[in-house]
């Protein structure tokens, strides 16, 4: 766990050394401002549908990408870490940077408290919704990264993906009615809505860490492929 928590530490780092970090947690922190501001009633809605403007792929685009075209994936791979080491590693990392886009939103939520009387609860469940949702994004980021050293392919590569996932519910709107069950259970979205209402439902987060466990173990496959044909 010490060296997971080490590779965690060094891309978090990562992050902050360059502007990139400071950028997406301004960015994030502006917008959901705009949103906080103008959608005060519908506030976890928006900053789910915030999260999806292209943040996401900014944050894992250059997780195994640039490790690529830098030289330096070589060396981690020959390092005594484990694949799964690596992975959870740039997983806790980039969750680290997302979860600090997630903390600048909380004065929001103090100023809402302290002009009014809220449901803590449906907050909660909201914010806990979002990082398990942003978690599902963030193992796909990695899965898109590891199979190439582009970081504009794996940010345009993550952000369709995302899109895709995004609206897959739509496409169920026209299928029958087990297609439309099958698709609304596959939707990442569709699980949201019950954290949305402040509900906490077991079903939903047997799903989001499905989705992550299924991300990270595709982002294993690419990486011990990626070894391979080293």
């Amino acid at each position: 766990m010490s060296n997971v928590l080490a590779i965690a530490q060094k891309e978090l780092r990562s992050y902050f050394s360059s502007p990139i970090g400071y950028v997406l947690v301004g960015l994030f922190a502006l917008l959901f401002g705009w949103f906080f501001y103008n959608y005060l009633a519908i506030f976890v809605r928006n900053s789910e549908q915030m999260m999806m403007g292209g943040q996401m792929p900014m944050i894992t685009m250059r997780t195994y990408s640039e490790e690529k075209r830098s030289g330096t994936i070589e060396l981690l791979l020959t390092s005594p870490l484990s694949d799964a080491q690596i992975i959870l590693g740039k997983f806790l990392g980039a969750m680290g940077l997302y979860a600090a886009m997630l903390g600048v939103t909380v004065l929001y939520m103090l100023i809402l408290f302290w002009y009014g009387n809220p449901e803590w609860k449906p907050i909660v469940a909201g914010y806990l919704g979002l990082l398990l949702m942003g978690g599902c994004f963030v193992s796909m980021g990695l899965l898109v990264s590891s199979l190439t050293k582009n970081q504009i392919v794996a940010g345009v590569g993550t952000f369709a993906l995302f899109l895709f996932l995004w609206v897959i519910n739509w496409i169920g709107e026209s299928a029958g009615p087990t297609a439309r069950d099958i698709v609304s259970y596959l939707s990442i979205t569709e699980h949201f809505d019950d954290f949305a209402r402040g509900v906490i439902d077991t079903k939903h987060l047997v799903y989001y860490l499905s989705f992550i466990t299924f991300g990270l173990f595709l982002t294993a496959k690419s990486v011990d492929s990626e070894r391979w044909r080293g």
